[in-house]
């Protein structure tokens, strides 16, 4: 994966694809490099407005593109439930991408619709949902996978099985910390329960290192934290790397041949550039945690990940 760029990207054609979050930042780039390629793209984003806008600009950057916008609210399981169903008309039976990339960070406490804490529900449950529901079009596609979007910042702590909801306590960057190794160790999960049941999808992972955003600044901006907000932006400005830059990761392990199941893959300096394979805390590989939370989340979102191979 030495200089892996872009035009690494294999033909895409006849491909589909959905990328959460896909409005703006990582996710947008995702979509439109995908789409460039020739795959089928849907933009599942929370914000209609949003998303329609991404879309407009995804075709005016990519004219030949196929894509799509699709609202899906990861706060909301509900949502997650009309996305996946409404699927059926996009893809019928197959899906080769799922790209879970849309997240919150570092926000002032907050809840989803169902009552979890927001960073928890989000960057993990939501995506955990819409992963189980689509899962058994991704088993029925050949040479399907599955990306799931972490943070460097995962390394901040490990999940709290005794208070996954943060009902005890609440810091807003040990809650974003452990919602991204909760990412990870689904990933892991995920890619164990995959080889068990004989399938070929690949579960993997990926981080943008240090990629200028609207994530950064979300959290600050709801509290009113002008000055804060200001030295977020500049620091953007100084040290992060462009989402083109951010999105590598997640391109190379949506797309890059022969890649390794629960892999995680980030810009080789863990801030920026090409993309390598990454540090990653050893919890985060943990089987014993992994599977309690997997447990713990089909019980929370209602939602069985199943894993059963056509034709097996």
């Amino acid at each position: 994966m030495t200089r892996w760029n872009t035009s690494h990207i294999p033909d895409q054609t006849g491909r589909a694809a959905v990328v959460t979050g896909a409005n703006s930042g990582l996710g947008y780039v995702t979509a439109r490099e995908l789409a460039r390629r020739g795959a089928r793209v849907v933009l599942a984003c929370r914000s209609a407005e949003r998303g329609t806008a991404a879309l407009s600009r995804l075709r005016a950057e990519v004219p030949t593109a196929e894509a799509e916008f699709r609202a899906l609210d990861l706060a909301d399981l509900a949502s997650v439930r009309r996305f996946a169903e409404g699927l059926a008309d996009f893809c019928d039976d197959r899906l080769d991408l799922l790209v879970n990339n849309a997240g919150v960070m570092a926000l002032p406490q907050r809840f989803t619709a169902d009552g979890f804490e927001m960073q928890f529900g989000t960057n993990h449950l939501g995506h955990f949902a819409l992963t189980g529901l689509l899962l058994p079009k991704l088993l029925a596609t050949p040479g399907a996978r599955v990306v799931t979007v972490s943070s460097m910042l995962h390394a901040l702590a490990d999940v709290d099985l005794g208070d996954l909801n943060s009902e005890c306590s609440y810091h807003r960057w040990l809650a974003y910390g452990r919602s991204k190794s909760a990412n990870l160790l689904f990933t892991h999960e995920l890619a164990r329960r995959l080889a068990a049941a004989g399938s070929q999808v690949v579960a993997a992972a990926a981080h943008p290192g240090y990629a200028h955003t609207n994530l950064q600044t979300a959290g600050v901006r709801m509290e009113g934290r002008q000055s804060a907000e200001r030295v977020v932006e500049l620091g953007n400005r100084l040290i992060a790397q462009p989402a083109e830059g951010g999105a590598l990761g997640t391109l190379c392990a949506a797309t890059a041949p022969h890649m390794r199941p629960d892999a995680f893959i980030g810009p080789r300096n863990g801030l920026r550039g090409a993309p390598a394979r990454s540090f990653r805390a050893p919890w985060t590989r943990d089987d014993r945690t992994a599977e309690r939370l997997w447990a713990a989340s089909e019980e929370l979102t209602g939602v069985r990940c199943d894993i059963t191979v056509p034709g097996a």
